[in-house]
């Protein structure tokens, strides 16, 4: 009976296993059927690993409302989008990940994307996109980036994107999103980068955006937020990028954004942080003296009073980021010092007796020293030789010796061997420049001039007071000039010197070409501009340069750009639009300042045109300008695509490199006009490379120079 009754059983269990099996065989033949497909006119991302086939079918089905739901334009890209399975569409990958952007596709964004469960990326930025986000993308469990920048996306934010738990990326900028930011998008606790900028959204910043302990970028510039800037931002620990500028934020900059407390260490990796354009008043918070690696800051354009912190990114930050306020000072670029305060408290009036005594006592011992001090100059009057400055005296004198640097004239000459030829460094149109390594060690850059001409500097008096005032200039971006040496023998000017160059020998090396990208090149072109706006704007009489090339742009060992060489430069009268004595090197002046030797802002402007066309191509672009200038040769120079001009000695840039590249050789044709008044100002031109935006909606390789030309000006 035993071996009877276990027989079915084991029937029984080979029939199930066979089944199995069969199974098994069935859907991996079904599986390995979805071959990869991806298309240069995929309009966005679509994975499936091994999917079921009721969910192809369902995800078939949605992929197929998509397509009838676009324009007839873009329908036109998806021919292929029929009744078969997706996996044979053109632009579908089932089992790899690929994104394209740019397809000019139009029409509204439908619901039944979201049912597209298995979906990890999907960008469809830079095309035409309109109507609202639907609330159903909140389906997409799976979604780590999501990219519709770009478009023409109008309604509000879905409260149904804060339920995308794996999101990473999410940027809606460059939209016509309206209402408020959805508070739920504190809850993407992945989230690493945020962009809502360049919308129309209102309301106040959510004080749920500080829970994202992950968030690195957060950018909200260009809209029209108002309310206060809320402290729990000081909570993103991770936060490297803080762009808020141009909204309608009020009230104080939060103590919390600059607060470091040492168990937390709040916002120790904010690197930028952008305020500009707001109405945020009161004073700057002394607690961003420990925010260490801050590199850039902007708090422009508001209502801010008071002492900036004394860090470097305040010192060195242009006076661009700080122009249009109530009155601040401090130790920044073009700033005036704070006036010394007495503080007033409670014991104000208990230490006015111990200060009374202090300042008489103080008071004598300065009459002492003075004393002391005129007789020894007396002394040493009377016991002057002719023997060489010593070391201790020399060890600040870049910091006293505006004035006139007789006492350093013999060091120098010894320092550069009577400017032996080794050590020379440069030759231009107003003098030779040598390297010389003072007592103290210090390295400078010294510039013999040539003798003063007739029609030259009127005379030695008006030459030394243009440089008295040229040696206040404090900018990052403008070569430092130390002071001048004037003699018998020689006149000298003194700066500092720049280890990495002048941008005409990096350019002409192809080995540190290859080094110089793009990025640093776009930072390069950035510079220039930043220091011929303060030139031109923000000192007290403008200053015209007059001989701008890639020859007197120095890099330093970071590329930081430098402006050098005011040989040739003049400070313009108030009452004087240009002068009548021409200055410059050839192939960088402008057209009328060759022709009528007027020179005006706008021969700085052109040449700075000249400067960053020679940046982008890698040479000076001399025949490029004359066959523009050639009426036989125009119109074929025109239709020349942009990335046939640039340097072939690096690979052509990408993403938002190239987008950075093709906005400034748009605004170095722009600088090239051949009328001035059609020409932008350097503030202008400084304004729009900082805030970078992208004029076209086609990739680099189709973008031609006619097309940049046609953009208009840059107003």
């Amino acid at each position: 009976m035993t071996p009877l009754s276990k027989k079915p059983l084991f029937n029984q269990f080979i029939s199930s296993l066979v089944f199995f099996l069969l199974v098994v065989i069935i859907l991996q033949l079904v599986c390995t059927s979805t071959a990869s497909v991806s298309s240069i006119t995929s309009p966005f991302v679509y994975t499936n690993n091994k999917v079921k086939i009721a969910e192809e079918l369902k995800e078939a089905k949605a992929l197929l409302n998509w397509k009838t739901s676009l324009h007839i334009k873009s329908q036109s890209l998806l021919s292929s989008w029929d009744g078969s399975t997706p996996c044979n569409w053109v632009g579908i990958s089932c089992d790899k990940s690929t994104s394209v952007t740019h397809n000019q596709l139009s029409g509204s964004i439908p619901q039944e994307l979201g049912m597209l469960s298995s979906l990890s990326d999907l960008e469809l930025s830079s095309n035409n996109l309109i109507g609202v986000i639907p609330a159903s993308l909140g389906n997409l469990s799976n979604l780590s980036i999501l990219y519709l920048h770009t478009n023409q996306l109008s309604g509000s934010i879905p409260q149904e994107l804060g339920m995308l738990s794996s999101l990473s990326n999410l940027d809606l900028s460059s939209n016509n999103l309206i209402g408020a930011i959805p508070a739920s998008l504190g809850n993407l606790s992945n989230l690493t980068i945020l962009y809502l900028y360049e919308n129309q959204l209102s309301g106040s910043i959510p004080q749920e955006l500080g829970m994202l302990s992950s968030l690195s970028d957060l950018e909200l510039s260009s809209n029209n937020l108002t309310g206060r800037i809320s402290p729990e931002l000081g909570e993103a620990i991770q936060l490297h990028v803080l762009n808020l500028s141009s909204n309608q934020l009020d009230g104080e900059i939060p103590k919390e954004l600059g607060e470091i407390p040492p168990q937390l260490g709040f916002l120790k990796t904010l690197e930028s942080l952008n305020l500009s354009h707001n109405v945020l008043s009161g004073f700057v918070p002394s607690t961003f003296d420990q925010m260490l690696s801050l590199t850039s800051i902007d708090l422009s354009y508001n209502q801010l009073e008071g002492a900036l912190p004394n860090t470097k990114a305040f010192r060195d930050a242009p006076i661009e980021a700080f122009r249009n306020n109530k009155g601040l000072c401090g130790n920044a670029t073009g700033l005036k010092t704070c006036p010394s305060t007495v503080s007033h408290n409670h014991h104000v009036k208990k230490r006015n007796k111990v200060m009374k005594l202090i300042l008489v006592l103080s008071g004598v011992v300065f009459l002492i020293f003075i004393v002391v001090g005129i007789t020894s100059f007396v002394r040493s009057r009377k016991t002057k030789t002719e023997t060489k400055p010593k070391e201790a005296e020399l060890q600040n004198m870049f910091t006293v010796w505006s004035y006139d640097g007789k006492m350093v004239y013999e060091n120098i000459i010894e320092a550069t061997e009577d400017f032996d030829d080794k050590h020379c460094i440069g030759v231009g149109g107003s003098g030779i420049v040598y390297k010389a390594e003072m007592l103290t060690g210090q390295v400078v850059a010294v510039k013999k001039l040539r003798p003063f001409l007739e029609d030259g500097v009127v005379n030695l008096k008006s030459f030394t007071s243009e440089i008295r005032s040229l040696t206040e200039i404090r900018h990052r971006n403008i070569v430092r000039l130390h002071g001048f040496c004037s003699h018998p023998r020689h006149s000298l000017l003194v700066y500092e010197f720049l280890e990495g160059g002048s941008l005409e020998k990096i350019l002409k090396s192809d080995e540190l070409a290859i080094d110089f990208n793009w990025v640093k090149r776009v930072n390069v072109v950035k510079g220039v501009a930043s220091a011929l706006s303060y030139m031109h704007h923000d000192c007290s009489h403008p200053i015209i340069h007059r001989d701008i090339s890639s020859k007197n742009v120095l890099l330093d060992s970071e590329y930081e750009a430098h402006v050098s060489d005011f040989g040739t430069a003049r400070i313009m009268s108030s009452d004087k639009s240009f002068w009548t004595s021409f200055a410059g090197t050839f192939g960088y002046t402008a057209p009328e300042q060759a022709y009528t030797m007027e020179v005006s802002e706008k021969c700085d402007v052109y040449s700075f045109g000249v400067v960053t066309l020679e940046v982008i191509m890698g040479r000076h672009p001399g025949d490029l300008i004359s066959s523009f200038q050639s009426s036989s040769f125009a119109s074929l120079s025109y239709d020349v695509l942009l990335q046939d001009i640039l340097d072939q000695r690096l690979a052509h840039p990408t993403n938002q490199v190239a987008e950075k590249v093709v906005l400034v050789a748009k605004i170095a044709l722009a600088c090239l006009h051949t009328s001035p008044q059609s020409r932008p100002t350097m503030q202008q031109v400084s304004q729009k490379l900082s805030n970078w935006k992208f004029p076209f909606t086609k990739p680099l390789h189709m973008i031609t120079l006619r097309e940049l030309i046609d953009l208009g000006n840059l107003n």
